[in-house]
């Protein structure tokens, strides 16, 4: 006998919230993560009543569930009220301000980017809890309109380039005291470590004898 088709319930109550700019930061990442943020807080068998559909967060429930229907909303409602302020987490900051890993690391240690504080979650299939820094989205905000990571950037390009050469004139003087290349001393009686040019032709005239 042929398994009989499941029958789906319509989903006629539908209720959205736009998500504002202020909000989103631009960011789809961002806006999952409030999907997230709202979804925690219902019941886990309404969860997936809840979804991202063109910059909003939309609850879709059967005919016949009002009651949990309002339940949710009113849940959701909550949890948006002063969305703007909700703290941005690294891979949400990562795709605001368009980013890498390390570059997040590396301005967070110098403080460029600033810390918001620190949040620890316990995350599914992991024995231990995950510490990690979070950010406020108008220092967010601030730093993505002003487009610093652009002159961080250049700034880091800079540095390593003036550390390429203080490596490389540290390593040439190493060189040089390891070919025991004499010693000289400037007209004020500093010590210097440079080679005499011209030395060699200067022997060869004779005008050393």
């Amino acid at each position: 006998m042929a398994a009989k088709p499941k029958t789906t319930a319509r989903l006629t109550l539908v209720r959205e919230w736009p998500l504002t700019p202020a909000a989103t930061l631009g960011s789809s990442v961002r806006t999952k993560g409030i999907l997230l943020e709202a979804r925690a807080r219902m019941p886990f068998a309404a969860r997936k009543s809840l979804d991202v559909e063109t910059g909003a967060l939309v609850l879709r429930m059967a005919e016949g569930e009002e009651a949990a229907f309002e339940a949710m909303a009113a849940i959701i409602s909550k949890t948006l009220d002063g969305i703007e302020a909700l703290p941005v987490i690294p891979r949400e900051v990562q795709d605001i301000l368009t980013i890498s890993q390390a570059e997040r690391h590396r301005w967070l240690k110098d403080g460029r980017l600033k810390s918001a504080g620190t949040r620890t979650v316990k995350l599914r299939g992991r024995a231990k809890a995950v510490t990690f820094h979070v950010f406020d989205p108008r220092d967010i905000e601030d730093v993505l309109d002003r487009d610093l990571p652009s002159l961080w950037r250049e700034e880091d390009k800079q540095a390593a380039a003036e550390n390429r050469r203080r490596a490389a004139g540290k390593a040439a003087r190493t060189r040089a005291g390891k070919n025991g290349e004499p010693e000289q001393k400037s007209p004020r009686g500093e010590k210097t470590n440079l080679p005499l040019k011209g030395w060699d032709a200067f022997e060869l005239d004779g005008l050393l004898r």
